[in-house]
């Protein structure tokens, strides 16, 4: 198991998403796009990277913005389930997903990186 620490690429000083059980890194608040998604336990947000997770397997899921191919996302080290993975968005509007991620935020921690 690889773990990546974001802190370790130089990047004091930026917000730092982590995961609520175990605190690895998963994003960073640079990769963020939008806090105004809905997930299973609440407020979720939508990531463009995400890292330190593993895929889930691949299913469709009709949300309230049509259909989509998504896997479900798990921290790399205690496999708790963080969000999931947007492979395919079958409504036109919604192509802007694809390739993304959605991290729910009772799932994560924020952390403001001190500078050295």
């Amino acid at each position: 198991m690889n773990i990546q620490l974001l802190t370790e690429i130089g990047l004091q000083g930026n917000v730092l998403y982590t995961c609520s059980k175990c605190s690895t890194h998963l994003s960073l608040h640079d990769q963020l796009i939008s806090t105004s998604f809905h997930g299973r336990t609440g407020r979720a947000f939508l990531f463009s990277k995400v890292v330190n997770v593993t895929l889930g397997p691949l299913e469709e899921r009709i949300f309230t913005t049509g259909l989509h191919s998504v896997c479900d996302i798990y921290c790399i080290a205690c496999h708790s389930n963080v969000g999931w993975y947007y492979e395919e968005a079958y409504e036109e509007s919604q192509k802007y997903k694809e390739g993304k991620f959605i991290v729910e935020k009772a799932l994560m921690r924020k952390t403001t990186m001190k500078n050295k």
